[in-house]
């Protein structure tokens, strides 16, 4: 299987897990899509990149320990982005009845694979 397709496996193993997603995107950190499930994929992967970006550097300069995720929530949802190892970035947007707390406990999950495959 290429790397491409291991990625693509898991993003469908995570809109399975995660039925009440809207979009999934999968870009490298420089803000460049992989993979994904979105009309608008080069867009968001590079805003996800450099959410990822900013979130590192408050979290580096407020002293908080390394950067889980950057949570964005606005009257219709969540824009959730979550480091994939050094060189991916996984980035998922969620409508706001979602349950933020088994986003997260799935995400980190694929986020590692992620960042093996990457």
């Amino acid at each position: 299987m290429t790397k491409q397709e291991q990625l693509q496996q898991i993003l469908r193993e995570l809109k399975q897990a995660l039925p009440e997603l809207r979009s999934v995107v999968v870009a490298s950190t420089d803000g460049l899509p992989i993979v994904h499930d979105s009309a608008d994929a080069p867009r968001v992967a590079a805003m996800a990149a450099t959410a990822l970006g900013l979130g590192k550097r408050i979290s580096q300069t407020t002293e908080l320990g390394s950067l889980e995720e950057t949570i964005v929530r606005g009257r219709e949802g969540y824009f959730v982005v979550y480091a994939a190892g050094d060189k991916g970035v996984l980035a998922l947007a969620a409508p706001s009845g979602a349950n933020l707390g088994l986003i997260h406990l799935e995400a980190r999950d694929f986020a590692t694979r992620l960042a093996q495959v990457l």
